[in-house]
C-alpha cells in the first residue's frame, strides 16, 4: 500500500490552528496542484462536532473560492479536525490562512442560514445533519485561538 504523507505527520508534534502545506505535485503538462492541511483543532485533543463541520464545510467551498485563486477542493478530515484544501498552483501557507481566517470570520460575524449552499434532499447526501449555530461557535473559538501558518511554530496571522 502507497505511504499517506499525512499519516507519517507526528500529530503530537504540531500546534493547531494552522495551514500546511502537505505536498505539491506536478501534472505531465506542467500544472501545478497543492494539498494543503487546514487543521482547526489540536489532533486526539478535539473534534468538531459532525453537524457543525458539514456546514463549516459547506461554507468554506464557496468563501474560500471568493479568497483563493484556483480552488478544486475543501474536504474534512475524518478525524473532524480540519480539511483537505486542494488548489491549482501555489499559494503560499500565509496567503491560504489569511484566506482562511476572513472565511471563518464570514462564517462567525455575517452568515445566515439562508448563505449555507446545498442544504436540501436534492443537493447534499446528508442535509439534516448540519448546524449553523456550531459552524459559528466553533469559528469564533478558532478565530480566537489565532491560525498559524506554520504546524509547529505559532506564528499567528
Amino acid at each position: 500500500m502507497a505511504k499517506v504523507e499525512s499519516f507519517t505527520l507526528d500529530h503530537t508534534k504540531v500546534k493547531a490552528p494552522y495551514v500546511r502545506l502537505i505536498t505539491q505535485g506536478k501534472g505531465t503538462k506542467g500544472d501545478v496542484i497543492s494539498n494543503y492541511d487546514l487543521r482547526l483543532v489540536q489532533p486526539n485533543e478535539n473534534a468538531i462536532p459532525t453537524a457543525g463541520l458539514h456546514t463549516i464545510e459547506h461554507l468554506l467551498a464557496g468563501l474560500l473560492r471568493d479568497r483563493l485563486d484556483g480552488v478544486i477542493d475543501c474536504s474534512p478530515f475524518g478525524c473532524r479536525t480540519g480539511f483537505h484544501l486542494i488548489t491549482w498552483g501555489e499559494h503560499s501557507t500565509t496567503e491560504v490562512a489569511e484566506a482562511l481566517k476572513g472565511a471563518l470570520k464570514e462564517i462567525a460575524e455575517q452568515i445566515e442560514w439562508e448563505d449555507v449552499q446545498g442544504t436540501d434532499i436534492y443537493s447534499c447526501g446528508n442535509y439534516r445533519d448540519h448546524s449553523l449555530f456550531s459552524a459559528k461557535e466553533w469559528s469564533k473559538k478558532i478565530l480566537d485561538e489565532g491560525i498559524s501558518d506554520d504546524p509547529f511554530e505559532r506564528n499567528v496571522i
